[in-house]
């Protein structure tokens, strides 16, 4: 099953010059977000992998059926004021602006592996935070799951010497 026909274009979304990959499609068709999860299960089957974290919202849409499958817990990182626990707080910079990522502070067992999965890499700015938390919290970054990345922005690069896997990449 090839993936990208799964993929919609969205010309100058959110501003002007950005074309957007919308996953929608994908996520509307069961046979098709499926394979996704199954492609990323394979990837990461065999891994000492002891947990798997996501970024809100879009994240949470691979992570989730990703963990359930994997049998592996799900660790949110949610935006600030999001989680009920006390919390572990990363400050990053954007291409405009910044923004904070918050995990449970109780998310991580000292040492454990964790995954982490978004939904597209772009300039990896959130993901690379994401990696942050993991390893404030003592974990170790067992990798970097995708389903789209978009290389010519580089994100890969931000992301090193981390990991980086993806089922669809846009050069």
């Amino acid at each position: 099953m090839n993936l990208t026909d799964y993929i919609r274009d969205i010309p100058d979304f959110p501003k002007p010059g950005i074309l957007f990959k919308d996953i929608t499609p994908l996520l509307a068709h069961p046979r098709a977000f499926r394979s996704a999860i199954d492609r990323l299960a394979d990837q990461y089957q065999h891994r000492a992998i002891d947990a798997i974290a996501a970024a809100e919202a879009r994240g949470f849409l691979l992570a989730a059926p990703l963990a359930l499958q994997l049998d592996k817990p799900l660790i949110p990182l949610r935006k600030p004021g999001k989680l009920p626990y006390r919390t572990l707080t990363h400050k990053y910079e954007l291409e405009y602006g910044s923004a904070e990522l918050q995990m449970h502070m109780d998310s991580i067992k000292h040492g454990a592996h964790v995954l982490l999965v978004d939904d597209v890499l772009a300039t990896g700015g959130t993901m690379q935070a994401g990696c942050r938390l993991v390893e404030q919290a003592e974990g170790h970054v067992a990798g970097c799951a995708f389903l789209i990345e978009l290389a010519f922005l580089k994100g890969r690069e931000k992301l090193a010497p981390f990991e980086v896997f993806s089922l669809i990449r846009y050069d």
